[in-house]
């Protein structure tokens, strides 16, 4: 790795740091206030917690803000996401509050700031080649893909994005990114598919 690389990612690494730790103070009583609503409205636990790809394909746990009932809630075996977000589930993911936890990830040095989104392990053995090198850097709490189009583009257009990301990566390309997605969120644009209450699963390149 070139030293201008090295000393650019370590860049990287202490904005991603100062942001999320500042993010998460100043986001405390967010923090506070979200967890009470989800306990009252419906009970613990408070976070979503699943093992996602990161850098590399290595495994980590993933933390958002629980924005579904449970799979076996009102004897229901499964249902679909639609029939699983609660009320205020809706207001979560529409404002992105669900995501604030990834800040821990953050801290941890298993999230950027900005990169490709984290999806499903399942997807590994899914993704072409091409698809694959999104895994090459950090995943992100927001990324290219996120700001343009996020949930209502198809999977491939969604890795074109991502793999683009990576290609070109620099520190002012993640300001803009940062920038964007806070007018993003605070027009509430691209949460979901349309039609869907989230998006439909990567069943891999052939569609099957």
């Amino acid at each position: 790795m070139k030293r201008e690389r090295r000393t650019t990612l370590l860049f990287k690494r202490i904005f991603d740091f100062c942001f999320a730790l500042i993010g998460g103070v100043l986001l405390l009583p967010v923090f506070i206030v979200v967890s009470i609503v989800i306990v009252i409205s419906d009970g613990f636990p408070v976070f979503f917690t699943q093992v996602r790809p990161g850098k590399n394909d290595v495994p980590f746990k993933l933390r958002k803000f629980r924005s579904m009932r449970k799979a076996r809630d009102q004897k229901i075996e499964l249902s679909s996401d639609g029939e699983r977000i609660t009320k205020f589930g809706y207001f979560l993911r529409r404002t992105s509050l669900d995501e604030l936890p990834e800040l821990f990830n953050v801290l941890e040095g298993k999230m950027s700031i900005v990169g490709p989104r984290p999806l499903l392990m399942q997807y590994l053995e899914r993704y072409s080649e091409e698809q694959a090198r999104r895994h090459e850097v950090l995943p992100g709490i927001t990324g290219w893909a996120q700001v343009n189009g996020r949930n209502t583009i198809s999977w491939e257009e969604k890795f074109r994005l991502d793999i683009w990301y990576v290609d070109h990566w620099t520190f002012c390309l993640d300001i803009k990114i940062v920038l964007q997605t806070v007018w993003k969120v605070i027009k509430g644009e691209d949460v979901s598919q349309p039609g869907r209450a989230t998006m439909d699963e990567f069943m891999g390149n052939d569609g099957k």
